[in-house]
């Protein structure tokens, strides 16, 4: 059953909000040790619940009423741990919501619980939490993707209705390409960061997970908006409406597999649509990962100096693991005095020539088409090179740089391991695309 499915019968009051946010938590009582995608539950969901039902009895309820969404453990709730699944905030209460929160709780859906990640969201594995790793409810014995792993992880699970994440790279896209699940990274400043532990400023951006596009565009819905308190966010006004549609691929590196397997798909669609192909050639994508790793070290450096052991949580060096060390190190070397802050700037640069590159080729078509991860999920606790996992993200990081929208559509499964297809489109044009997405579910 989707979210608005149920929605409907919540609001029919055939189905409480108390049933179902109850039926979440038993779920999560039996299958959450297994699967470790919770790391806290919501003791108020059901006091919550309950206060949604009345509100029903009413007429009052919101958008969301009684719907669970599972939190990534980087957005503030209040009174729930935003650990950042590191020990550095192992017992932080968030004082505060995030606007997101704010959003979600004015239209009455209920956290149900924070989500497992990536250490402060450094990583592509869903390994890295200091609480051990997230398994992959669709194939336990491999990664469910990264940094949103928990995310990602629940909604695959049945642990809630919908859930959020952040992306800085693609750490929405790629585990819900792993869990076969959806997955939508927002235009840059289409959603308020107030109250998200950035891994990254300048590419971060909150986004929604569930099993299917209108879910994700349901939630979307909720939580978009421009908001006094980040000044990056920015109200984007487009239209969903599309008619013929003319489908930009780009020659990318990718398994033989994964790439047969979204060509196929992609054929299928637009035979049964009547809409057009052109192979296209991007210049500069394959500076994707050299141009956004200076940037992420550099910025996440400069962001956990507020860690220190002083004010709150623990001194992030002597705790953190060895990925988030190893960025806070690079990030500190690369801004050496010595440098005067050259390959960042020049990261910087090649920032814009990538965004630009990108709109040029969204002058000639309406969307673009590639896998969202390389290659399928690798067997947990298998030790990869720095490289191998920072190749990971060479597919998914073009639409953080660019600013774009980007949405992961499952496209099938290989060995029984779903593999996800990227729809991105240009700056703004986020309803589009969740459209065109649509007729790829």
């Amino acid at each position: 059953m989707t979210a608005i499915e149920k929605l409907k019968l919540i609001k029919s009051r055939k189905l409480s909000a108390k049933q179902n946010i109850k039926s979440f938590l038993d779920k999560i009582k039996s299958k959450n040790g297994k699967i470790n995608a919770i790391l806290q539950i919501n003791k108020d969901a059901l006091l919550q619940a309950k206060e949604v039902d009345s509100k029903l009895k009413r007429g009052k309820a919101g958008r969301l009423a009684g719907l669970a969404i599972a939190v990534k453990s980087n957005i503030n709730v209040k009174g729930l741990n935003a650990s950042c699944a590191s020990k550095t905030l192992a017992d932080y209460k968030s004082p505060y919501n995030a606007t997101v929160i704010e959003k979600i709780r004015a239209e009455d859906g209920i956290i149900i619980g924070m989500a497992n990640m990536d250490e402060f969201a450094a990583g592509s594995s869903g390994e890295s939490s200091a609480f051990g790793p997230t398994k992959n409810p669709k194939a336990l014995d491999r990664i469910p993707g990264g940094s949103s792993s928990g995310s990602a992880a629940s909604v695959a699970a049945e642990f809630c209705d919908l859930a959020l994440g952040s992306d800085t790279g693609g750490s929405i896209r790629n585990p819900a390409s792993h869990c076969g699940v959806i997955g939508f990274k927002p235009s840059y400043g289409a959603v308020s960061r107030y109250g998200l532990i950035d891994l990254t400023m300048s590419l971060d951006q909150i986004g929604p997970l569930a099993n299917n596009v209108a879910d994700v565009e349901l939630l979307f819905n909720v939580i978009s908006a421009k908001d006094q308190r980040d000044s990056t966010s920015r109200v984007l006004k487009t239209s969903g409406k599309i008619g013929k549609i003319k489908i930009g691929i780009p020659k990318v590196s990718a398994d033989k597999e994964i790439l047969k397997l979204i060509d196929s798909k992609v054929k299928k669609v637009c035979k049964k649509k009547g809409w057009k192909t052109e192979n296209i050639n991007i210049n500069h994508i394959d500076l994707g990962i050299q141009t956004y790793y200076p940037i992420n070290y550099v910025e996440f450096a400069s962001a956990t100096r507020k860690f220190d052991g002083r004010r709150y949580g623990a001194k992030i060096e002597d705790v953190c693991g060895e990925e988030v060390l190893r960025r806070i190190l690079g990030g500190q070397m690369i801004s050496q005095e010595e440098f005067a802050g050259r390959y960042y700037k020049k990261a910087l640069d090649a920032k814009q020539v990538i965004a630009s590159e990108f709109a040029n080729a969204f002058k000639k078509v309406d969307c673009i088409i590639m896998p969202v991860v390389p290659k399928l999920p690798h067997k947990l606790g298998k030790r990869l090179s720095v490289e191998d996992n920072y190749a990971y993200d060479v597919l998914s990081v073009l639409a953080n740089l660019a600013e774009v929208p980007a949405i992961s559509v499952p496209a099938g499964e290989i060995s029984d391991i779903p593999v996800g297809l990227q729809i991105i489109c240009a700056l703004g044009d986020d309803k589009k695309m969740l459209a065109i997405a649509k007729e790829f579910e």
